[in-house]
């Protein structure tokens, strides 16, 4: 994917590098796809500038640069998904970051994280902003925690909103010593009025 630069200021290439490296700043901490609406919002700049941004670079992530001269392909890339973008672990390194996080991340996981965790677990499919609903606090550092732990992995995409849904994974089964999801103990014995059941206290 070529970008043509020719002709341009450069004031005007300033202010594209400026986009630029303001969308990689939003896109490297934003754990939901980001509509070019809203990531020109964000910037205060117009759509098309952000889009040309975006081609830019996922060019750039993927070794290819603007003229003959090819760029480094990088581990991660910029993939729309769901009617966004967001940024992704490269697919050839999903083993490698898989291996990183549970040989070399091996803390124990904090209350919040267990407490969202059973939530998933529970609820699952669930978006992140039901999540927060059950929980009633902000959970995106706790559902990126748990992501990379590889605990729990996006289900599907909300294809109007955009929203993921989240589910455990084989690990949490294992770490669990359970073989299904359908072998969690029953949660209303451990409710205040039990006789309703989870999901409808929920």
């Amino acid at each position: 994917m070529e970008i043509d630069m020719l002709g341009t200021t450069p004031e005007s290439v300033k202010t594209a590098l400026d986009v630029e490296r303001s969308l990689e700043a939003i896109l490297m901490i934003a754990d939901e796809p980001q509509t070019l609406i809203s990531l020109a919002t964000a910037l205060s700049v117009p759509v098309a500038a952000v889009r040309q941004s975006i081609e830019r670079l996922v060019a750039d992530f993927d070794g290819e640069s603007i003229g003959a001269v090819g760029g480094i392909r990088r581990g991660f890339e910029l993939r729309e998904v769901g009617g966004g973008w967001r940024i992704y672990v490269r697919g050839k390194y999903d083993d490698v970051v898989r291996d990183f996080v549970l040989t070399q991340n091996p803390t124990r996981l904090s209350q919040a994280a267990l407490e969202t965790l059973a939530v998933i677990a529970y609820k699952q499919p669930i978006s992140r902003g039901a999540i927060a609903s059950i929980r009633a606090v902000n959970v995106d550092s706790v559902v990126r925690t748990l992501l990379g732990r590889g605990l729990i992995t996006e289900a599907f995409t909300e294809s109007e909103t955009g929203a993921i849904h989240y589910a455990t994974t084989d690990l949490t089964l294992t770490q669990l010593g359970i073989n299904s999801i359908d072998e969690l103990p029953a949660i209303s014995p451990l409710l205040s009025d039990g006789s309703e059941g989870f999901a409808d206290v929920l």
